[in-house]
């Protein structure tokens, strides 16, 4: 089905809670009198690394709205580490803790088909060539012994750009969200060998396509996804002013957009909205970085790397990303793939596809070698992390990254004063800040091409 209810959006918006409610309660009212839905519905928002995607916010209206028709709530944990409960509390509000499972990439899944090695091969333009397989959680297919038989499932999320699929989202939160290793890792490792630069912040891309294919090959397996999407930035200066918010790490931000519906036009529309607020173009390189990661976001540089992606294509040759990252304890959210950054380290692409070919362990696990070339520089920049005292400065540096000092990193750069974008000390060194690395897209502006 083919059918968008809500696509409000613009790039001066700044949508209300009570506005999204009332948007969001009469798209689903609608949706659900489309399909005549007498049955059960489960809920597959973010995890809390997506917190200020707006999803928890909606997952309790959706919650309240549902009352019993509410038969689960799956959060698109992908590789991430399942939530505490004090996490589903925090992001969650009142949705009955009881609804909620855990979704197992490992061993929680099922295989609706796969896309040939050929088409593949095609697609990524010879960066690959493998099957890709179209996995679910096993709760999800209409024909597995394990089926939850629901009559709709509602995918919640925030489109922005993504190293990986090009923009997050749709039907990444089903295929990745709620996939299998195998799918992961493929579609993971394809995006790295095609260019992460190529990629991020287009709406069509490689990976994207294989994601669009599995849906329009399998959708039938599965029940009605009705699509609910938000587009969310920083507020500007002014607009931080008028809400009577303040301070650059804990942001304050406006949603953009809320794009909801059954099929591909949503997702669409809220690309075309992302681009304009969460793709930063910057006339010139910038030689220091400084790249603020929130405690309650980023424990583990497999998350906290976005301030490496994100910010890439506009560090200078020869210069400088500094990475505050208070709560950093570990490298992987999986433990064995963080046993695997441990072992091989962040290293230029050759190197790991090298690694890849001869270590059977890293080759068995495609999400991790992909993981390992996103965080590489290749040499073109310094990456320095500051981390807390959960991890030393022997593992960063063996980890292939450069140590920083936090306590002396945050007397020189204090992220709760400074502004996000150009700021100056008082020694006259000039530096950009990013603090959320999650909420956009850095480049210089002739490096970045949408067409």
């Amino acid at each position: 089905m083919e059918k968008t209810y809500v696509a409000v959006g613009g790039e001066d918006k700044d949508l209300s809670d009570q506005e999204i409610k009332e948007l969001f309660r009469n798209a689903l009212s609608k949706a659900l009198a489309d399909i005549k839905n007498t049955g059960k519905v489960i809920i597959l928002p973010p995890d809390i690394t997506r917190i200020h995607s707006k999803a928890g916010f909606l997952t309790e209206t959706a919650s309240e709205f549902l009352d019993d028709k509410l038969a689960a709530v799956l959060p698109a944990l992908g590789t991430h580490t399942p939530m505490t409960d004090t996490e589903i509390s925090k992001m969650f509000g009142g949705t009955p803790k009881e609804k909620f499972l855990i979704h197992n990439w490992r061993n929680g899944i099922t295989e609706l088909g796969s896309l040939d090695a050929d088409w593949v091969e095609r697609t990524t333009e010879g960066a690959v060539r493998y099957d890709w397989p179209v996995q679910v959680n096993k709760m999800l297919a209409n024909n597995s012994p394990d089926s939850g038989n629901f009559s709709l499932v509602l995918s919640i999320g925030q489109v922005v750009p993504h190293e990986v699929a090009g923009m997050a989202n749709h039907a990444k939160n089903i295929f990745i969200g709620t996939g299998g290793k195998e799918a992961i890792d493929k579609s993971h490792f394809a995006g790295a060998v095609y260019g992460m630069e190529r990629i991020m912040g287009r709406a069509e891309t490689p990976v994207r396509a294989l994601f669009d294919e599995g849906i329009r090959r399998f959708a039938g397996d599965l029940p009605p996804i009705l699509w609910a999407l938000t587009v969310i930035s920083a507020r500007t200066e002014k607009e931080t002013a008028e809400s009577g918010q303040s301070g650059a790490v804990r942001g304050s931000l406006a949603v953009r957009g809320i794009f909801i519906g059954f099929g591909r036009e949503c997702y669409e529309k809220a690309c075309v909205l992302a681009q304009k607020v969460n793709v930063n173009l910057i006339e010139e390189p910038v030689n220091k970085m400084v790249v603020y990661l929130e405690p309650e976001e980023y424990r583990t540089t497999w998350l906290g790397n976005k301030a490496v992606y994100r910010t890439r294509m506009v560090i200078a040759d020869g210069g400088e990303l500094l990475i505050l990252a208070p709560a950093l304890e570990r490298f992987g959210e999986d433990i064995k793939i963080d046993a695997l950054i441990r072992k091989h380290g962040y290293r230029p692409a050759k190197e790991i596809l090298a690694k890849t070919a001869s270590d059977p362990e890293l080759g068995g696990n495609l999400s991790a070698a992909a993981h390992l070339i996103h965080g590489s520089s290749e040499g073109r920049f310094t990456v320095r992390y500051c981390p807390g005292e959960k991890i030393s400065h022997g593992e960063i540096e063996s980890a292939g990254f450069q140590w920083g000092s936090l306590n002396e990193a945050l007397k020189r750069y204090n992220a709760e004063k400074l502004s996000s974008g150009w700021n100056t000390c008082e020694d006259g060194e000039r530096f950009f800040f990013v603090p959320n690395p999650a909420l956009g897209l850095w480049s210089e502006k002739k490096r970045f091409n949408l067409l």
